[in-house]
């Protein structure tokens, strides 16, 4: 069935097994990798040079153990995120994930959308310009009537991060200086372990699991699939990480090196900085290219995850594979209500630097609920044979915790607390 869905060419790929299966892990951590992460990699790369590598490495693990686990509760049970909480432990609780759910979703949205009105700037377009048509673009995908096209179209959109890899080379690192940053962290500063802190509190997003535990099931994948599915969410965790890396480092064999005090707030300030010493097309075209494709494809995963998790919460039909109709009309009302609302804050907002700021404090005060949602779901909803255990569970629950703490941790100090 899945195969049919695809030009003739690649379907033997998919006989083969990955393009049937592959592709809601990627696109989900190439969405994690959104512009506000991006902005958090360049100051990172501008005030510490290659300090914060290290930190990006071990993201890896903790990416890949919490979506892993919305692989298994999705294709196990078939139900999305917001209906297993509300059938495992009642409508309350589940009103409190969409709640959860529907600030984040928004928060990112804002976060996308402003990345785009920054790319947009860049060239001389008015965000007056650029956000509607984002907007309309974004909308225009949900009425395809396939999940599939949408994931190979969020997909796209996602490895033009890639981008950033060949800044890397224009950039021209040392490797001492990776090598020596990739071993020296300076622990014991404030400053330091508060971007740590961001990069941490900001790699699992509410919206992130409730889309991928959505899109296995939108995609009709089976329990002989998790395996590949694992095998692709372990990929994504891995290159959405070598893009944040790639950020750090070439800005820190840059700006970091020439100009280490210098303000990165904003896609306009980092792109101007890095046109210095890449010159136009690795300052403003590739840094501008890997923003826009960044802030598209979160954009549709944080969209689409608020829509199924609020259509799972209240019981109203929803798939993408479903044009619009009296049955699914709930799911895409709410899906395009989030767009308008979203870009209107954002065209209706003067300082888009603090908004991304709130975001990020946001997504920190929400991290204990997010997953302790997910970690009880996995011991409670799952057949017993499905669960974890022995040494899978233990550094499960550990780097879950560890994620918790860094992201509370990063509250008091952003909004002024100390």
């Amino acid at each position: 069935m899945l195969s049919a869905s695809y030009p003739g060419p690649l379907r033997w790929l998919v006989r083969f097994g990955f393009l049937a299966t592959w592709g809601t892990g990627l696109v989900v951590m190439l969405a994690d990798t959104d512009a506000g992460s991006l902005i958090t990699a360049a100051q990172s790369g501008a005030r510490w040079g290659d300090r914060m590598v290290l930190p990006e490495v071990v993201l890896v693990p903790v990416l890949y153990v919490a979506q892993e686990m919305t692989v298994r509760l999705g294709v196990v049970t078939r139900k999305g995120h917001g209906e297993l909480i509300r059938a495992s432990f009642g409508r309350r609780w589940a009103l409190l994930s969409a709640a959860t759910l529907l600030l984040s979703a928004m928060g990112a949205l804002l976060t996308e959308f402003a990345g785009v009105a920054g790319v947009g700037e860049l060239f001389g377009v008015s965000p007056l310009v650029t956000v509607p048509v984002a907007t309309a673009l974004l909308l225009s995908l949900a009425l395809t009537g396939s999940y599939a096209r949408v994931e190979r179209i969020g997909i796209a959109f996602g490895l033009a991060e890639l981008a950033f890899v060949v800044a890397v080379f224009m950039s021209h690192p040392g490797a001492g200086a990776v090598e020596h940053g990739f071993v020296s962290m300076p622990l014991g500063r404030s400053s330091y372990l508060l971007l740590v802190a961001a990069n941490v509190g900001a790699v699992v997003m509410p919206w992130m699991i409730f889309y991928q535990q959505g899109a296995v099931i939108d995609k009709r994948l089976s329990v002989a699939a998790i395996r590949r599915a694992r095998q692709d969410t372990a990929v994504g965790a891995v290159l959405t990480q070598v893009v944040m890396i790639a950020v750090v480092v070439a800005v820190a064999a840059t700006i970091g090196l020439h100009h280490p005090g210098a303000s990165l707030e904003t896609v306009g300030q980092i792109s101007s900085a890095l046109t210095q010493y890449l010159g136009h097309v690795g300052g403003s075209v590739l840094f501008g290219v890997g923003v826009l494709g960044a802030a598209l494809v979160a954009a549709i995963v944080a969209s689409l995850a608020g829509a199924w998790g609020l259509s799972e919460v209240f019981g109203w039909t929803h798939s993408l594979n479903e044009r619009p109709s009296r049955r699914t009309a709930k799911f895409y009302a709410t899906y395009g209500a989030i767009h308008l609302v979203g870009a209107a804050l954002v065209l209706a907002s003067t300082d888009l630097v603090s908004l991304s700021v709130d975001v990020e404090v946001l997504n920190a005060l929400l991290l204990p609920i997010v997953l302790g949602f997910l970690l009880a779901l996995e011991a409670r909803a799952l057949p017993p044979e499905w669960r974890m255990r022995g040494l899978h569970k233990y550094v499960t629950w550990g780097l879950c915790l560890a994620v918790i703490a860094f992201g509370l941790f990063m509250v008091p100090a952003t909004i002024g607390w100390v």
